[in-house]
Parts: structure tokens; sequence; C-alpha cells
């Protein structure tokens, strides 16, 4: 005996409709065909392109994605009044994937006493025939009690039997205002299941839409889904009224991933799951609303590990601690974020990748300095590795390369006030690992720095060329100076200095450019050729 199919559930999205109404995510014609077309390679079965009855701008937008895709079903939401329903019919007419109107009413005794102002009957009869007028336009009506999650029991099965009678295929069953947890809500569904029989009978699709106002959206969805919905409304990134919609991402990858516990086990959907987190990026970019970093599934920190213990597991098997594979859902691959946190094994994996090969004392030295700029930026980057290896071999060399010992800046203060002299105060370690310890003005911090550097190592120069530039992105970027200097027997040299504050990068610099020069006061100056 054959096994039965996994059940399938409809994806609803309403990115283009409840998402849009965040604050600030407006939307132009261009934008919300964009979007359409990427939620149709994305494989969802309806979007609500939009409230026709709100807008030209709106009408015209869900007319043209009725026009032009013939995947997905396309649907225009309306009130229960004539007009909303006759907007909502002229702008689906056409559509080549199929038409929906969806048409909603509030049920719950708050919004009967103190929105409509209506007592349950008149919603009812209400109802019923803004369902029986939508059906004039098309044959897919979908019909949502709002606020159906703080409606009587009573009288929601009241007017759902209603509304299957007056013609609606679909019946929705809003959490409007995040209010339920999943077992209420869950109830709510086999309740509905339970005392109409003709929701099964007749092929009537149970739909499930959440907020996300206690952080319960998804698994308010996922209660529905067990207890028979069939059809889920979400939007791309959660976006929507205020803390947000179920987000389709995080649902789609909860009935993939645990599809042995997840909605009952075993449910499909027809989601093209590579076109996920193009989809995100999009949302994202042509709403203007940012995906916060630790958002799951499409976050940046999403398929990102800083801790050294995850890092290494990562490194051995990457099921260790990913529980999906960032591929199936279109994100290249996981990144091993180097930070304070990272570990060894991390940090000569990214070597490796850069084509640098350290081990033993090598890897140490730079483990110890990539673990002292960690301390001072949020993350390491790839441009930070590299200055550090370099400015090791530079070290390693000594003095233009001679082997022997150098310079090196152990601190400094430096003050600097408009109208005056800048003050600075350096230490650097000498070659025989002496302290010593010099102040001097300048007419900048920078300059009084390297005031104080000539007293400490007695080596006089011109500073023929100063640069600087960051070398890594964002607020902590690491930056770089290189300063060429000169004496007045003819000898150059150059240095190179990092760090996350300017001034020390500077003086970091000046001091390896001093430490050439000081290893060349010894040779003799060169003479020049004679005609």
């Amino acid at each position: 005996m054959e096994a039965s199919p996994a059940p399938s559930v409809k994806i609803f999205d309403t990115t283009l409709r409840d998402g849009e109404q965040s604050p600030g995510a407006s939307l132009d014609l261009r934008e919300k065909l964009e979007i359409a077309r990427q939620l149709e390679k994305l494989g969802v079965d309806v979007i609500e392109a939009g409230f026709p009855i709100t807008s030209d701008g709106d009408f015209e937008a869900v007319r043209a994605i009725a026009d032009e895709l013939t995947g997905p079903v396309v649907c225009g939401l309306a009130r229960c009044v004539e007009a909303d329903i006759d907007r909502a019919g002229e702008a689906v007419r056409g559509a080549r994937g199929g038409a929906r109107i969806h048409v909603f009413c509030a049920t719950s005794k708050i919004h009967r006493e103190h929105k409509l102002r209506k007592g349950t009957a008149e919603i009812v009869a209400l109802s019923r025939r803004s369902i029986e007028r939508a059906r004039g336009f098309v044959d897919d009506v979908e019909f949502s009690p709002e606020d159906a999650s703080r409606t009587e029991p009573e009288v929601l099965v009241e007017i759902c039997a209603a509304a299957i009678e007056a013609g609606a295929t679909t019946l929705n069953l809003p959490d409007t205002v995040g209010y339920a947890v999943p077992a209420e809500y869950g109830r709510i569904f086999a309740m509905l299941r339970a005392q109409l029989p003709q929701i099964d009978r007749d092929g009537v699709v149970l739909s499930c839409h959440c907020h996300d106002d206690l952080g319960l959206a998804i698994a308010n969805t996922l209660a529905a889904i067990e207890n028979g919905a069939r059809q889920a409304e979400v939007t791309v990134n959660g976006i929507g009224e205020r803390a947000g919609n179920a987000a389709l991402e995080e649902l789609v990858m909860a009935l993939a991933v645990r599809a042995d516990a997840a909605g009952g086990g075993g449910v499909n959907t027809g989601i093209r799951r590579r076109e996920i987190y193009k989809s995100s990026r999009m949302v994202s970019t042509l709403t203007g609303l940012s995906v916060q970093r630790n958002k799951a599934v499409v976050g940046e920190n999403a398929f990102a590990h800083e801790s050294g213990i995850h890092q290494d597991g990562m490194l051995k098997n990457p099921e260790t601690y990913e529980i999906m594979d960032p591929r199936s859902i279109g994100v290249p691959e996981s990144k091993l974020v180097l930070g304070k946190h990272s570990g060894r094994a991390a940090l000569a994996d990214r070597l490796r990748d850069l084509g640098i090969e350290a081990s033993g004392e090598v890897l140490q030295a730079v483990y110890d300095r990539f673990k002292t700029l960690a301390d001072r930026k949020k993350e390491v980057h790839d441009e930070d590795l590299e200055a550090i290896v370099d400015d090791l071999h530079a070290s390693a060399a000594g003095p233009a390369g001679t082997g022997r010992g150098a310079w090196t800046l152990h601190g400094f203060q430096a003050v600097a006030n408009a109208g005056t002299p800048s003050f600075a105060f350096v230490e650097l370690v000498d070659p025989d690992g002496e302290t010593r310890r010099e102040a001097a003005f300048g007419d900048g911090p920078i300059e009084a720095c390297y005031s104080a550097v000539q007293l400490i190592t007695g080596v006089t120069a011109s500073l023929d060329r100063y640069a600087h530039r960051a070398v890594t992105g964002g607020k902590d970027a690491q930056g770089e100076v290189r300063v060429e200097l000169s004496t007045d027997d003819g000898r150059k040299a150059r240095g190179r200095g990092l760090s996350t504050d300017t001034i020390e990068a500077a003086v970091k610099a000046y001091v390896a450019a001093m430490n050439r020069l000081a290893t060349r006061a010894a040779e003799p100056a060169s003479v020049p050729a004679q005609p």
C-alpha cells in the first residue's frame, strides 16, 4: 500500500500589501513589479499585491502585476464595502495566473463595539453580501474575520459558516494583533473543523495570518498548520504592521529542516529555497528596511561564527553548529568571523585562504597580534591579517633587513588645543630593551610625537611624505600611515604603521622609518661618480 502524499501548504505572500504597511516602506510601481517578479521566481502560490481602493498607485500596481505574472494567483484586498470590492475586482480582472479577492470584516467584540459599532447579526449579513458580490468578479474569494483570535468561538463559527454558504473558498483566521499563543491558536482551527465539517468536505482552505507582537508569529503559524491550516500568510523578512508578520523564510525553513515535526510533520511548500536570500536582499533594498543582524535564516549573523569552539567545530563538520546549509537558501557560504572570541584554528584557516601558511611560533606571533587588535575592533578583516603578517615580517628582519634590534613604540600621549602648540609624551624601547622617554611640542599632535621620537633616537630627519588611508571599513577601521624621511646627508627611509588610532599609526610609521635611518647612519654616504 502506497504511503499518503505529504500535505502541501500554500504560501500566500503579502509583502506588497501588509508588508508595505510598515512605516517608511512605501513602494512605487516599478519596485512592486520587481518584487512581484522575484516572488514568482521564489515560487509563492498567492501574491496579495495591494489594497486597490486605497490609491490609484495601488490599483495600478495590482493590475500591472496581475497582467504580467503567469504563475501565482494575484489577490487584491477589500473591506466589506461595495466600492472596495468593485475596485479590487477591476484590478485583478485580467490576472493570467488566477485572480482572487480577499474580503475582510472585523468580528471580535472589541472591534464590533468600538470600531464598527455593529451587532453580530449585522456583521454576518454584511460579510455574506460582500462575499457574494466578490464572487461576481472571481471564483476565488478569501474571507477574513479580522481579529479572529480574539473573537468568541460561537461568533467565529457563525460567521465562517455564513462565509462558506456565500461562496468563500478560503477562510483566513487572522491573529491581527499578535495576541494568540500557539496552543490557543491551534485550537481555533481544530474547533472550526470539528464544528463545520463542510470545511473538509467541500475543500475550503483554512488559512492563518499571524502578527509578531509577542514574537510568536511563526510558532502560531506552525500550530495552525498542525491543526489543518493549508495556507500560510507571510511576508519576506517578516515586515508588516507594528512588529511585523510571520516571516516567509522562517516558516519555509522550519518546515524543511524539521520536516519530522514542524506543522505536524512532513508538510511541503512549493518554495524554491535557493531564491530566499535573493528575495530577502531585494525587499530590504527596495523598502529601505534593514534586516537585523541576528534575524533567523537571512540575517548577516545567521551563518556567521566567531566563538573559537564553534569555529573549530565548523571546520571539522559544519553540521556541528549549523542546522541548514547556507547554500540551500542562496547564501554562498558560512562565515567564520574573526573577532576576540576566535581561536587559532579559524585564524590558521583564514590565513590559508589568503595564501599565507603559518604554524608553530609564527602562527602564535600572528595570533598574539590578532588578539590584541581584536580587543580593539569588533571584527578583524582579511586586510587586517595581511597587514599584521606584513608588519611581523618587517619586524623579524630588523631595520632595513639587517636582523639587528630596533626601537619599538611603548606608549604615547598627545594633547592638542586650538590656538596653542600641541604637546606629546612618547615612550620607546631601545634595541637593548631599555625604555626611553621624551616630551616635545609641535604644530599638531603628530608633529609633536615626531619631535619626541627624534629626541629619543638622536636621529634628525625631514618628513618628505605622509600618507594615510583606511584599510578596512566601518567606524573602527584600521588605518595605515606611510611616511618617507630623509637626512641632510642624503639618506632616505620609508616606514609603515597600522592601528585603529590614526596618531598611533603615524607614530609607528615614523619609528619604523627612523629605525632604518639609524641603521644606515653607520654606513658611508654614497659618493657621486666623477664625470
